[in-house]
């Protein structure tokens, strides 16, 4: 099913801020990192959740699926400006839409399917009358489905470890969301070299913990007007993490 990326609502939440590309966030041909691309999206949507007292709620969020769309990759010192809004929801869970321009220029979309779980348990929760009032005029009626789609590892799929860094864990002790970016661009740069990352589909099934040995599976394929490269990140033979991945050749005089 193709990705739909819904358009800025006209009416209800939708909030913006604006930061600037620093040397950390990019790389040797003064491209940004995915990672980073990856971690400012989801900083605004930490943003946008204790502004509007979504946190306050009495669950937790997680992360279940992501797409995000490169149409031009940002420089150092560009000023992006992102803007994000609910875009959907279901009976658990909630789409929210993030639109990432520079100087007037669309240079990503992303969307996001987050379920709305117990603390403790992990068991999701129906949204209520408090999460409408906050996000319901933007998300209107529309609703949107929770389901995965990735292929598990096929027999061609070659796999080399992940190695865990202390800096990957965060807060509640896991592996940060944006940390899997990172395995997409290693995987394309060494699958891939002379292309540029044009689409990012992200799906997560469990989280990776302190003290986990991981794998990353890979996969190339051809695809139209480029490649397709699956990535899986598994422990235990279980997988936790899965990416589809389109990328195009790089212009030679960019």
């Amino acid at each position: 099913m193709p990705v739909e990326f819904v358009e800025i609502p006209e009416r209800g939440r939708v909030y913006r801020t604006a930061r600037a590309v620093y040397l950390g966030d990019v790389d040797g041909n003064d491209e940004m990192h995915l990672e980073a691309l990856g971690r400012f999206i989801q900083d605004i949507a930490t943003d946008d959740a204790y502004d509007s007292g979504l946190r306050e709620l009495g669950g937790v969020w997680v992360v279940r699926r992501y797409d995000l769309s490169i149409a031009t990759w940002p420089a150092f010192r560009d000023i992006l400006e992102l803007a994000t809004f609910c875009s959907g929801t279901g009976p658990c869970w909630a789409e929210r839409r993030t639109r990432v321009t520079s100087a007037s220029q669309v240079i990503a979309e992303a969307v996001a399917l987050w379920v709305f779980a117990d603390r403790a348990g992990g068991r999701p929760l129906p949204l209520g009358d408090d999460f409408f009032e906050i996000y319901g005029e933007a998300a209107g009626t529309r609703r949107v489905s929770s389901k995965l789609r990735h292929a598990p590892p096929g027999s061609r799929a070659v796999a080399r470890p992940w190695q865990l860094r202390a800096r990957d864990l965060d807060l509640l002790d896991h592996v940060h969301n944006a940390r899997a970016l990172e395995a997409v661009e290693d995987a394309v740069a060494a699958s891939s070299p002379g292309n540029r990352i044009a689409h990012v589909s992200m799906e997560f099934r469990g989280a990776l913990a302190r003290e986990t040995d991981v794998e990353l599976l890979s996969e190339t394929r051809p695809a139209e007007g480029g490649t397709e490269l699956a990535i899986w990140l598994v422990t235990a033979g279980e997988v936790r993490v899965s990416a589809v991945v389109t990328t195009v050749p790089r212009d030679p005089a960019a």
